[in-house]
Formats: structure tokens, C-alpha cells, sequence
């Protein structure tokens, strides 16, 4: 994972760990404390220059909830952006919308369930079986 030294960034995580929206909330009850295939989330986690909502540093996976701001055009294009530099530098991507959580929070489970057993299956390359 990128080193923060941004202090700044490291203190706008926290406020947002603080701050969190009604979805986020209900998200995090269901991935914190190794609920979901016994791996670590962590919530509001800076990566390079951004701060990502959910990380499993583990599998490098990046869960965003969007909320009605990623429709707006200027954000959509910023959202882009980041998703690139993240995927360039390894890591996975994925995104909910805050109504998608809030309504149907076991098809949201479900989906991330069958993302992390791709990115564990062996034509992934788990390395966890691989160092024993």
C-alpha cells in the first residue's frame, strides 16, 4: 500500500471515518471484523493522493459508494481518473451506489463475495497458498 506522508490527507480521513454517510455505515457493519471471507476492510484509507472509502489491502481490493455527486459530469470524470491510476498501480475497483446498498444490502455482500473468490482463485495467483 502507498506510504502516506500527507498529513493533511491522513487528517481528512479521519474526519470521513468520523462523518460517515447512512450507506457507508451500513456497509461497514457487514465488512468489519473479517465478516466477509475472514479478510480485512479498512474504512476512509488513503492510497496515493486519495482516500478510498472501503480496502482490503490483502487482495488490494477498493470498495466506493457513490452517492448522487458521481452522476455529475465533473466528478464522473474525476472518478475515472482515479479508478485508472488505481488499477494501473494493482489495485481492484469496485462501486455501489448508496440506494444499491441501502436497498439491497445482501445482493452488495453477494457481489463482493464473488469478486474476492475471482481474485483469490488460483488463475489469480493467490500468494497465500503460493509462501506455504
Amino acid at each position: 500500500m502507498a506510504r502516506v506522508i500527507n498529513k493533511d490527507l491522513k487528517k481528512r480521513a479521519v474526519e470521513l471515518r468520523n462523518n460517515m454517510t447512512k450507506a457507508e455505515i451500513i456497509l461497514w457493519s457487514r465488512l468489519r471484523m473479517r465478516q466477509v471471507a475472514g479478510l480485512k476492510f479498512r474504512r476512509q484509507q488513503p492510497i496515493f493522493d486519495y482516500i478510498v472509502d472501503f480496502y482490503c489491502q490483502e487482495i488490494k481490493l477498493v470498495i466506493e459508494v457513490d452517492g448522487e455527486i458521481h452522476t455529475l459530469p465533473e466528478q464522473r470524470k474525476s472518478d475515472m481518473l482515479r479508478n485508472k491510476i488505481l488499477t494501473i498501480n494493482g489495485y481492484n475497483v469496485i462501486h455501489f451506489s448508496n440506494h444499491e446498498i441501502e436497498t439491497n444490502l445482501d445482493s452488495v455482500i453477494k457481489k463482493i463475495k464473488s469478486i474476492i473468490a475471482c481474485l483469490l482463485s488460483p488463475c489469480q495467483g493467490d500468494h497465500r497458498e503460493s509462501s506455504k
